[in-house]
């Protein structure tokens, strides 16, 4: 393994490799346990990143349902990726990039690819043979790529599962060759059931007992639960797996998700980690994080914010994963503005059904991304009760070209006004397929075809837009096929709704701003892909700035 340099010490390590699994049930924090495993080495003076591997077989997660699977996070490079590496790149406050996830369905693709071309020489390619090496060469090429001197490596899934299987194996072997540079973390749950009224630790047990059925013995258990695990519990855990007890780390709910690494360094988590791969230490420096965690928290105003979207309702459950860099990005730019946001998942299916009487009250309106025809004229009316009540609204790609056809609608008096996605046949096309998108769409080769990643866009001058950057010029996120229908742009203009921002060459409309009103943006791009705890996205900040005002 190549070896990278260490700073200020004129010593050449190996690349250290940190598996990260979980046990019991998934959505315990698996992603977040890894940030903040990658944040507490980097504020150690290391350069880390993290990876995520999902053991699913799409090739990414571009067509996976947000409601079943959270939130399709893009890259600079375009890569359709899981929630998590947003996760990372919020904690890491870096940018990452296409070898920072893989899937099994690239692992396999890649290797039947590899043997239609004769590259394994005739040999019969084996399932736990080949699959474990491709990930392994991936691991290394993520660190290569990101000079990083350690990997935080997320395995998706939950201990026990057999798609995961391959991941673990991959880690095994690592392991064994590298004994020195490897390391397993397990994140598991002890559950409190309120018929008892104890905490529980077999099912930690059980998690345990089924990793090591996949060879590995975990480095360190982080305890998951609704409070702080106490000794009797650690003790527990310890004597049925055969674990230091100062190895099993609590993890308890907390209000922030940004408080979890300075709890775990609180139980000197770095330290540990760099004991046990031989790492001298450096210096440990979360000043600066402390400080974010704690302007967080002790915000002394609250404002009301409405997420109008689609992708909230499953069956009886409410879930805000499919919006979470949105959520997340509300959070940093309240926390500057010394407001606690409280948000409410409105589905757009109730203002269809109850009016929007619904939004009474609120102190801004968000509307996210989205597709498709359902819902819509839910979101419509609600884009309307916010340019005519005067209420902050900020529109997020859907929320842009939604804002364009109901000022259409309602302002430029073209009432059959529609995006060519809900009505392929409307007189009125404001928003409408990119014509190097149509035969992509009428072909069905939709995945990974979008219009994807970082794209450098002009701002116009003396817009809120262009006030809030600070510039004329930026780059931001984007994942969409459907663009603002440039016929309408000098009508839209004289009836007050600027360009405000366009692509470099001035092709495709980037962002409309209404005049006159105390702030009404939509935005074809994400720039909640782009928010970082220590860095709020300057939008998310013009944005709470405006809500500040009204309460």
């Amino acid at each position: 393994m190549a070896g990278t340099q260490w700073g200020a010490f004129s010593v050449l390590i190996r690349t250290k490799y940190i598996f990260v699994s979980g046990g019991v049930i998934s959505g315990i924090g698996k992603g977040i346990a890894t940030s903040a495993v990658a944040l507490l080495l980097k504020s150690r003076g290391f350069s880390v990143t993290a990876m995520k591997a999902d053991p699913y077989l799409n090739i990414d997660a571009g067509t996976l349902n947000p409601i079943e699977h959270g939130e399709v996070f893009v890259l600079d490079d375009g890569m359709e990726c899981d929630q998590d590496l947003g996760n990372y790149e919020r904690f890491l406050d870096q940018s990452l990039n296409a070898t920072n996830y893989m899937t099994t369905g690239q692992v396999f693709k890649s290797i039947i690819d590899r043997e239609r071309a004769l590259g394994y020489e005739g040999k019969t390619v084996e399932f736990f043979q080949h699959p474990p090496e491709e990930i392994i060469n991936r691991v290394k090429k993520c660190a290569k790529r990101n000079k990083a001197e350690a990997v935080v490596f997320e395995v998706g899934g939950t201990v026990g599962e057999y798609q995961n299987l391959l991941f673990l194996e991959a880690n095994r072997l690592l392991k064994l060759k590298f004994p020195r540079d490897v390391l397993h973390i397990h994140l598991t749950y002890l559950p409190i059931p309120s018929s008892i009224g104890e905490m529980k630790s077999k099912p930690a047990q059980m998690s345990i007992h089924q990793l090591a059925q996949s060879g590995i013995q975990p480095d360190f258990v982080l305890a998951r639960s609704q409070v702080a695990v106490d000794d009797k519990r650690k003790e527990k855990i310890a004597i049925a797996v055969g674990i230091n007890p100062e190895d099993i780390i609590s993890a308890p709910d907390v209000e922030s998700i940004y408080q979890v690494p300075l709890n775990f360094e609180n139980q000197d988590l770095s330290n540990k980690i760099l004991k046990k791969l031989f790492i001298k230490p450096r210096k440990r420096d979360l000043s600066e994080w402390k400080v974010m965690v704690n302007s967080t928290l002790t915000a002394k105003k609250t404002a009301k914010i409405a997420l109008v979207g689609k992708y909230f309702s499953t069956g009886d459950f409410t879930l805000s994963d499919a919006y979470l860099s949105v959520i997340e990005s509300i959070k940093h730019a309240a926390a500057k503005h010394d407001i606690k946001p409280k948000m409410v998942w409105i589905d757009s299916a109730e203002i269809e059904k109850e009016g929007t009487k619904i939004l009474a009250g609120f102190d801004g309106i968000i509307v996210p991304g989205g597709y498709g025809s359902r819902a819509v004229e839910g979101i419509i009316s609600s884009i309307k009760f916010a340019r005519e009540a005067g209420i902050p609204y900020f529109g997020l790609c859907y929320g842009m070209q939604l804002a364009a056809i109901e000022f259409a609608r309602n302002v430029c008096g073209f009432k059959d006004a529609n995006t060519t996605e809900i009505d392929p046949k409307t007189k009125n096309p404001v928003i409408h397929v990119m014509d190097s998108q149509k035969d992509n769409v009428t072909g069905k080769k939709l995945g990974g075809t979008q219009r994807l990643g970082a794209w450098e866009f002009k701002a116009t001058k003396g817009t809120k837009l262009a006030k809030a950057y600070g510039s004329l010029t930026g780059s931001e996120r984007h994942r969409h096929r459907y663009e603002f229908n440039n016929k309408y742009r000098k009508i839209f203009q004289q009836k007050g709704l600027q360009i405000a921002a366009t692509t470099k060459d001035d092709h495709l409309v980037e962002a409309l701003e209404l005049k006159d009103h105390p702030f009404f943006l939509g935005v074809q791009f994400h720039p909640e892909l782009k928010s970082r705890p220590l860095t709020s996205h300057p939008l998310y900040m013009a944005f709470m700035e405006a809500v500040s005002k009204r309460i």
